[in-house]
């Protein structure tokens, strides 16, 4: 895993079609019990280096009712993202995630973990790469249909603050989805 990792912080794939650079972020361990497959790093993780260190980390971590010990312990969380350098900014909002680096780094990466319980498929593109045409015609759908995917997968929608206006027209999230992936997550963790 250590050698997997060091060639993944070294990759320059992207590189041309990168403004701001490479620099992948990617936290795994061969013992992780949780996968978090989200998009892409924004602008202060690529600074930071550190992942979901930023208000969407924070309500990913409020929704999981884990602390940042746990979160960052890959013990317990790996995180990987659909595409690990940030990807630059778009007319509104980032970019969507490179897709070299799923298929290039995922399985690899995949393989080495054999502890992992659940993979939480974070936003349209991890769900779109993971469910395929199991997928619902929407996020929305795919998510208010999450226990078709359990117990390996957990459609979430992107804990960005920019959706607020999705999780007011969809109070159901709250109420039924958020509660079944807390107490996974808290029989995962203990």
């Amino acid at each position: 895993m250590n050698s997997l990792l060091k060639e993944i912080k070294n990759c320059q794939v992207c590189l041309p079609h990168l403004k701001d650079g490479v620099n992948p972020v990617v936290s795994t361990h061969p013992n992780s019990k949780v996968v978090i497959i989200g998009q892409a790093p924004g602008r202060i993780v690529h600074r930071t280096g550190i992942p979901w260190d930023d208000k969407s980390g924070d309500r990913l971590r409020e929704w999981l009712t884990v602390s940042k010990e746990q979160f960052y312990n890959p013990e317990i969380f790996a995180i990987i993202p659909m595409g690990f350098c940030y990807p630059g900014k778009g007319k509104s909002g980032d970019l969507p995630p490179r897709k070299e680096c799923a298929p290039l780094w995922h399985e690899p990466l995949l393989s080495k973990m054999k502890s992992v319980e659940l993979t939480l498929l974070i936003g349209s593109y991890a769900q779109a790469y993971y469910l395929g045409d199991q997928r619902k015609r929407t996020l929305t759908e795919t998510v208010k249909n999450f226990s078709e995917y359990l117990p390996t997968f957990l459609p979430l929608p992107h804990p960005s603050p920019r959706n607020n206006i999705w999780l007011k027209k969809n109070p159901w999230f709250v109420s039924e989805v958020l509660p079944l992936l807390q107490k996974r997550i808290s029989k995962l963790i203990r």
